[in-house]
This record gives C-alpha cells, sequence and structure tokens, in this order.
C-alpha cells in the first residue's frame, strides 16, 4: 500500500465513519454535554468580533466547497458556467471568505491563549480543536492566494469518488503538497469532531427563524 492509497482511500473512509458513528453515538450517549461549552460568560468584547468574523467566513466557505466541488462541471456547463468562469468565482470567493475565516480563527486562538480567565477555563482539547481548525483554514486560504491547482480535474472527480464508492486515488498524483496537506488535515478535522466542541455544528437553530414571534404588551399602571 503506498502513500497516495493510504492518504486519499483508506485515511478518508475512516475519518468519515468516525465522523458518522462518533456523533451519532455522543447524540445518543452524551446529550447533556452536547454544546459548544461557549466562554462568552468569561470575555464578549473579543469573541463576538472574532466569533462572527470565524463563522461567516467558514459557512460560506463549506458552502461554496460543497457547491463547487461535488456539482459536476457538465451540469454548471449546461446552465452557461464555463469551467473558467467556475474557477474564477472559486478562486474570488474563496479569498473574501478563507480570509474572514482565517482572520476569525487567528482572533479565536489569541483570545484563547492570551485572555487569562479564557485559558485557565480552557482543556487541552479546547486548545487543540482551534488550533487544528486554523490550520485548516489558514492551508486552503494559502491554496487559494497562492497554489493555484486544476480542481476541477483533480480533487473535485477524487472527492466525488470517494462518495459514489469508486474511490480513484490516481487523480491526486499531480496535486500540489499544500492542496494534499489541506486534504488531509480537514479529514483529521473532520475525524476529531465528534469528540470536541464541534459537535455543535449540528445545533443550528433553525427552528428559531421559523418560530412566531413573541408579542410584548406594555403594562400601563392606573
Amino acid at each position: 500500500m503506498n502513500w497516495d492509497t493510504l492518504a486519499f482511500v483508506v485515511f478518508p473512509y475512516i475519518s468519515l465513519t468516525v465522523f458518522t458513528v462518533g456523533h451519532a453515538y455522543r447524540y445518543v450517549a452524551d446529550p447533556f454535554h452536547w454544546n459548544s461549552r461557549s466562554s462568552e460568560i468569561l470575555e464578549k468584547d473579543r469573541l463576538k468580533y472574532a466569533s462572527v468574523l470565524f463563522h461567516y467566513g467558514v459557512v460560506f466557505t463549506f458552502f461554496g466547497h460543497f457547491a463547487g466541488l461535488l456539482t459536476p462541471q457538465k451540469f454548471l456547463t449546461s446552465l452557461g458556467i464555463t469551467p473558467a468562469m467556475h474557477m474564477r468565482i472559486a478562486l474570488v470567493s474563496g479569498m473574501v471568505f478563507g480570509l474572514l475565516a482565517l482572520v476569525g480563527a487567528l482572533l479565536l486562538l489569541r483570545r484563547r491563549l492570551g485572555q487569562k480567565r479564557v485559558f485557565l477555563h480552557s482543556s487541552a482539547n479546547d486548545v487543540v480543536t482551534l488550533a487544528l481548525v486554523a490550520f485548516v483554514v489558514a492551508l486552503g486560504t494559502y491554496n487559494v492566494f497562492f497554489a493555484h491547482c486544476d480542481v476541477l480535474d483533480t480533487v473535485a472527480p477524487w472527492i466525488r469518488s470517494i462518495l459514489t464508492l469508486s474511490p480513484n486515488p490516481a487523480l491526486m498524483s499531480s496535486v500540489p503538497f499544500t492542496y494534499r496537506l489541506h486534504i488531509v488535515a480537514a479529514l483529521a478535522l473532520l475525524g476529531f469532531s465528534p469528540f470536541s466542541r464541534l459537535i455543535h455544528i449540528w445545533s443550528v437553530p433553525v427552528p428559531y427563524l421559523l418560530r412566531s414571534r413573541i408579542v410584548f404588551r406594555q403594562r400601563r399602571m392606573e
């Protein structure tokens, strides 16, 4: 077994299995710790800016990856989106939202390590999680600015081959090292997430957007 097979066939399936089974087990076995363990009560001023930048950047980056890498180019071409347009959209959006996520992640890490009250209430798991997230985001941001790669003919079909259970590691042979490292690190983060505060990705408050309005009435003193 060579390194490409280990990194781009075996490891992805291990990571995705741990991600799926781990989150399901954690939800059933440990429901009272299914949260982000927010440190907002300890320090709020720096958190509000860092958290907003990070979450907006990560959410839009995730959906950009999801739509851009999982959608076959043939389908986009039928909609009038050429490969050149596809790459241009990916690069520009990656630069904007990647920078937002990176700045937010670095500010969160600085706050976690630099604020005494926050640091004293942080576990090693908290620091490792945030450092790993920042590392993955930093690699992705570096790639979009400096290490361009034709992902439409390499990374994108490789990801689809993994999801369709027909892995083709040969597609990754010409991909630059920093892209390969970014992918492996992201897979490691997925596998680690069930054991960290990242479980709160499933707790998006969608019902909050759909609930009825709360009506407040002013009580007049007679």
